[in-house]
């Protein structure tokens, strides 16, 4: 059964690497710069363009969502932005919820998506006690594929030429990683 006080209360989660944190109207600006950066509109298949109201709005809302997690990942050591991440999509009925991950440019390559997605991972199997967490991810991102596999996911199919961008089409792979697999992979027995 799933804890849903763990979704109710947005916890704050520390790693070595990154800590997550509440995303809150605080990050608005952050998260409004980060939606405009091509790139990353690219390999998240974004295609709409929010302005800086809508995102603040956004930001500022997630800590009253009761069904989903959508926390910001910051440095540990300065506080500053290096993206954001969620568990959403929630199915109670199989405990399961979707994922979802943006790093800003300059914080890629560092293993900062690798130690977020575990951290999360973390706190989806042992708090919030879910079953499964899935996510999709395009052919055109192998690097972020690599991740994932890192973080726990395992590739389960691929939806062919599901996803049109820049005039082509494109794989979706579907992955996803499963409690007893997570913990049995990546918790140290006491």
């Amino acid at each position: 059964m799933i804890n849903d006080a763990a979704l109710v209360e947005k916890p704050t989660l520390h790693g070595p690497l990154v800590t997550l944190v509440p995303l809150s109207a605080r990050h608005g600006e952050a998260v409004w710069q980060a939606v405009h950066d091509e790139e990353t509109n690219r390999l998240t298949g974004n295609r709409r363009a929010f302005t800086r109201e809508e995102i603040q709005k956004w930001c500022a809302t997630r800590p009253d969502q009761p069904d989903r997690l959508d926390l910001a990942i910051e440095d540990p050591a300065t506080g500053r932005f290096l993206g954001e991440l969620a568990l959403n999509d929630l199915d109670r009925d199989n405990a399961s919820a979707g994922f979802r991950i943006a790093l800003t440019p300059d914080s890629t390559g560092r293993g900062i998506g690798t130690a977020a997605t575990r951290l999360l991972l973390r706190h989806a199997f042992e708090v919030v006690r879910l079953h499964r967490v899935s996510l999709e991810v395009y052919d055109y991102n192998p690097r972020a594929a690599h991740v994932y596999e890192k973080a726990g996911f395992t590739l389960e199919g691929r939806a062919r030429q599901a996803h049109r961008w820049d005039g082509r089409f494109h794989d979706v792979l579907h992955m996803a990683a499963l409690r007893d697999e997570w913990l049995a992979a990546h918790v140290t027995p006491h």
